[in-house]
Formats: structure tokens, C-alpha cells, sequence
């Protein structure tokens, strides 16, 4: 039985609908075999869906969920309130967090206390179609600049043979549509707020921000590009209708996997910039949490060690290869020869994790941290709304300038309602 473990418990988990997650599932047996004493029940949703009930159930103490995918974003605050156990004890034996990368553990710990174990940890990059690149007579730049993106995503786009130029988060979400756009947005010279936390909406890189992102999406982007979030993406590129794609790191195994039809023709290279220091890209890790609010905590802290281990990813190799492991994690991953050979996107991906700052996001200063979020408990509701602006801009149901004086208006609403 595992150490802790009195006699048989279920546990509940909640996680996301991404494709390692859904690996993971499939592997449970091999825990159950470790394990014979804890059963896995998953509740499995869709990213928006699932950040609204782990919230709900964790704010409420509600005690649904023994082990939560949670990230970047909440792991702090939530830490903070005192929801989530630390992970500093507890875990198994060969867990060895002095492992993680320090990017990712670092956004993951609270005055010492590590709080969730990253299952994968992600940046964003530009994954693009080499073939239409040449054909499109450019050549893309380890470190391309916006203006080139939106150049070659106008030549590579050919309307009747159902091939897009650039494909981009367009569905409203905090973590979907302004997960980008805020990451878009530091690049451009904007920020969510300034130092006395006053709403900046009304700024003029704001304004240039969206206004390249509409046009950009207008011209060389898939119909109904609104509807769009990163599993939508990952479709359209994996059947050939996107030439560039720029979203999370962890996609580049789905877009060079057996799912896709273009496998062999796609280069990687970093998110875009503008010459202002900041580049387009994110930070983020989906994490494995234990909410203090679960009766079973040591139960969960098995399968959480199982689930971020080194031999899991080990696992995860023997059955679909290396280039299929969780990526972003572990700093013995990226020293791996057998990965490293396997995939092509590892040295991109690493870098674009370490060359996110998530102390010093923008090009001028804020009172807050993080990249492509901003780390108080107000945001994802205000982003939220925001995200409804910003989509509906794209679908084309009100000016980038009409989005923006809303985005504007709300945001100082409940700003002031939160008391800043």
C-alpha cells in the first residue's frame, strides 16, 4: 500500500482537455498497478469550463476535486489563501524537485512552499509551414519581427485551396483570446495597468496592439476565426489550413505527431517582437494541486508524484515516443540525448520558457507579475469580459476602437469596486 495510506480510497481529479491530459488518462492503469490501494476517478473538461468549477469548488471549500489541474495563474493566489497543500513533504521519494526548472517552479511557489507539481510547462512560439514558407519565396527568422509575421501570413494565404496565413486564439477566455493578445500586447509597448494600477485600455499601444491583431486576422486568418481557442487551432493546422500558428510550445509534438498531415514540413521559431525588448510569448504551467479541502491528501500526493515524475515521462516515451513526453518541466529533460534527437522543437521551446520574464513583463514598469495574466484575484473576471470585447471585434460586431473604450470602461468599474 502507499506510505500514508490506511486502507483503499477513491480519488476524484479534475483536469483539462488537452492531449497530455488526455495521455495521462490513459496511462492510469500503470499507477493502479504501483498503486492497487487508490482508484482514479477524472472528471474531464473543457479549459473555460474547468477553470470556473475548480475555482467555484475551491473557493467554496467545497471538497469535489482531490487533485486539480490548475496554473500559472492561480497556484499564487490560491497558495496565498491558504487552498492549496505544499508540496515540499509528502512526495514520493525519487520526486526530486531540486529537477524543475527554476522558470516554472518558481511561478508555482509561495514564500518557499512549492504548491502544485507542473505536469507540463509551455511558453509560445510561431510553428509554420516551411513548404508555403519557400513557396511563399521568405524565410522565417529564428526571432521574426511582427511585421514580417503579417507579411508572410499575407503571402502564404491562398483562400481557394483553404490555407490561412496565420492562425490565432480568437475565443473569448482569460486563458484562450487574452492569453495571446496580452502576451501580443507587452510586445507593442502596453500593459494591463500602469504603476498606480489605473486601467490603460485607452493607451495608444493598445490600440495599435488590436488593430494589428484585426487587421492581421482580417486579412490572412480562418473564417469564423472567433470561435477560435487553441484546440480549434491545433485542428486547422494539423489538416493543413494554417501556415503559421502562433500559440502554446506544448503543440508543437501534436503538429509533428501521427495526427498530422503536415508532420514533416513544420519549423519552429520564436514569438514575434517589435524591437522594444519584450517578445509575444507567455509563461505558463498546467500543474497537478491538492486542495485543502480534500480528505485524502495522501492519497493525491501519490498520484500527483506519479503523474510529474521522471519516470513517468519515461513512461510516456516507451509507449509514443520521446518527442510525445510532457515537455517543459524538468531540467534533465532538455539534457536527454534520446529527446533532444527526437524533437526538433526542444532547444525553441526551452528557450522561449527562459526567454519569458514574468517579474518585468512590459516594456514600462507595473505593480504586477506575470506575462500574459495579471497575478490578482480580479483578473480573471475582468479578462474574461474583456476576452467578449475583443471577440467580438474580430467577428466583426464593433470597432477595434468601440471594443477597447469598453474593455476601458469595465475594467475601471471593478478596479474601483476591488478597491485599487
Amino acid at each position: 500500500m502507499s506510505a500514508g495510506i490506511a486502507s483503499a480510497e477513491t480519488i476524484t481529479i479534475a483536469t483539462v482537455n488537452n492531449g497530455d491530459m488526455i495521455r495521462m488518462q490513459g496511462l492510469t492503469s500503470a499507477f493502479n498497478e504501483a498503486h492497487p490501494d487508490i482508484t482514479v476517478e477524472w472528471v474531464t473538461l473543457e479549459e473555460n469550463v474547468l477553470r470556473q468549477n475548480v475555482t467555484t469548488d475551491i473557493s467554496t471549500g467545497g471538497g469535489a476535486y482531490d487533485v486539480m489541474t490548475i496554473g500559472t495563474y492561480e497556484v499564487p493566489i490560491w497558495g496565498n489563501n491558504g487552498w492549496l497543500v505544499s508540496l515540499n513533504d509528502g512526495m514520493a521519494d525519487d520526486w526530486d524537485a531540486a529537477d524543475l526548472l527554476p522558470a516554472i517552479s518558481g511561478g508555482l511557489t509561495v514564500d518557499g512552499e512549492l504548491y502544485a507539481a507542473p505536469f507540463y510547462g509551455e511558453s509560445s512560439m510561431v510553428m509554420y509551414r516551411m513548404d508555403l514558407m519557400e513557396k511563399a519565396g521568405l524565410e522565417m527568422p529564428d526571432a521574426p519581427t511582427w511585421t514580417f509575421i503579417r507579411e508572410a501570413a499575407a503571402a502564404m494565404t491562398d483562400r481557394d485551396n483553404e490555407i490561412n496565413g496565420i492562425c490565432a486564439r480568437g475565443k473569448a477566455g482569460w486563458g484562450e483570446n487574452m492569453a495571446f493578445l496580452t502576451a501580443m500586447s507587452n510586445s507593442f509597448g502596453a500593459r494591463w495597468f500602469d504603476a498606480d494600477w489605473k486601467a490603460q485600455f485607452d493607451s495608444e499601444a493598445w490600440a495599435n496592439t488590436l488593430n494589428f491583431y484585426l487587421g492581421m486576422m482580417n486579412e490572412s486568418g480562418p473564417n469564423g476565426a472567433a470561435n477560435n481557442g487553441f484546440n480549434e487551432n491545433l485542428t486547422l493546422f494539423q489538416q493543413g489550413k494554417c501556415g503559421m500558428w502562433i500559440d502554446a510550445t506544448v503543440a508543437a509534438s501534436f503538429v509533428t505527431g501521427a495526427d498530422s498531415t503536415v508532420a514533416d514540413k513544420v519549423g519552429f521559431a520564436l514569438a514575434p517582437d517589435n524591437g522594444l525588448g519584450p517578445r509575444g510569448n507567455w509563461l505558463w504551467a498546467w500543474s497537478l494541486a491538492i486542495p485543502t479541502s480534500s480528505e485524502k491528501q495522501d492519497a493525491a500526493k501519490a498520484f500527483v508524484s506519479w503523474a510529474t515524475s521522471k519516470a513517468y515521462t519515461e513512461l510516456v516515451a516507451g509507449n509514443e515516443g520521446w518527442a510525445n513526453v510532457p515537455p517543459g518541466t524538468r531540467t534533465s529533460l532538455y539534457e536527454n540525448e534520446e529527446y533532444l534527437a527526437a524533437a526538433p522543437f526542444a532547444a525553441m521551446t526551452l528557450q522561449s520558457i527562459n526567454s519569458a520574464d514574468p517579474i518585468n513583463p512590459t516594456v514600462d514598469p507595473v505593480p504586477y507579475t506575470g506575462v500574459q495574466f495579471v497575478a490578482i484575484p480580479e483578473f480573471a473576471g475582468i479578462a474574461n469580459q474583456v476576452g467578449q470585447q475583443f471577440s467580438s471585434a474580430l467577428a466583426g460586431q464593433q470597432t477595434a476602437e468601440q471594443a477597447l473604450a469598453a474593455a476601458q470602461e469595465l475594467t475601471v468599474e471593478e478596479m474601483e469596486a476591488a478597491g485599487y
